[in-house]
């Protein structure tokens, strides 16, 4: 076989495979969509049996959610009960163009700070240094972070014990983007916040995070 006749083979082998990829990518895309166009039409028509299968599917990650950002079980028990009592009466207002689980933890959240406000409590937008929060860039994100360093290095019970002692607002974050595997843009729906606002709580709630294992560790 000549150079050039090799060289077409190669080429035609990578087109194909990278054709194969996007193909997948492109697939599972219109899965996700079509099945948030399911929920929400599920969701309009108050389907009693989309609404059991959601809460089996997503109600470990909504109280782990609920656990971190209220610091309280018992607490988070009743805005778990709150939050699906929303679901079913707001369920209209889901229109299938976000991932379910960001609407989710949308509607989960609001209920905690309004809970907070009407205690005259901060709310968890409240509770940084305003002056902290200008945009920081986030370090390669093909390399290991600060968080998943930590994780290599500690066990299970030692980062849950430091994600206690960090700022909820810094805690939240990490919650959501590492735990509950948001996209940063899709934190920002969550949160209401700007993405370079997302951005820098996690730069800074990693940081926390590192010093507070580092402090646990002395």
């Amino acid at each position: 076989m000549s150079a050039t006749a090799t060289c077409l083979t190669s080429r035609q082998t990578a087109w194909f495979a990278v054709s194969s990829a996007l193909a997948q990518t492109l697939s599972f895309s219109t899965l996700m969509r079509d099945e948030s166009k399911t929920i929400a039409r599920g969701l309009r028509q108050r389907d009693p049996d989309l609404l059991d299968g959601l809460i089996e599917q997503y109600q470990y990650r909504l109280f782990r959610y609920l656990v971190y950002i209220t610091g309280d079980t018992a607490r988070a028990e009743d805005f778990f009960q709150e939050t699906w009592i929303r679901v079913l009466e707001r369920g209209h207002q889901y229109d299938g163009k976000s991932k379910f689980e960001a609407w989710l933890f949308a509607i989960a959240r609001h209920l905690v700070i309004d809970w907070q406000r009407s205690k005259k409590a901060q709310s968890l937008d409240a509770l940084t240094d305003p002056e902290q929060e200008q945009p920081l860039q986030l370090a390669n994100e093909k390399e290991p972070s600060p968080l998943q360093q930590a994780l290599a290095k500690e066990d299970e019970e030692s980062v849950q014990s430091s994600l206690k002692k960090i700022p909820a607002i810094y805690r939240e974050v990490l919650v959501l983007r590492f735990q509950e595997e948001l996209q940063i843009e899709e934190m920002a729906g969550v949160l209401s916040i700007p993405v370079s606002t997302v951005k820098s709580r996690l730069y800074r709630g990693l940081e926390a995070l590192r010093g507070a294992l580092q402090g646990g560790a002395a």
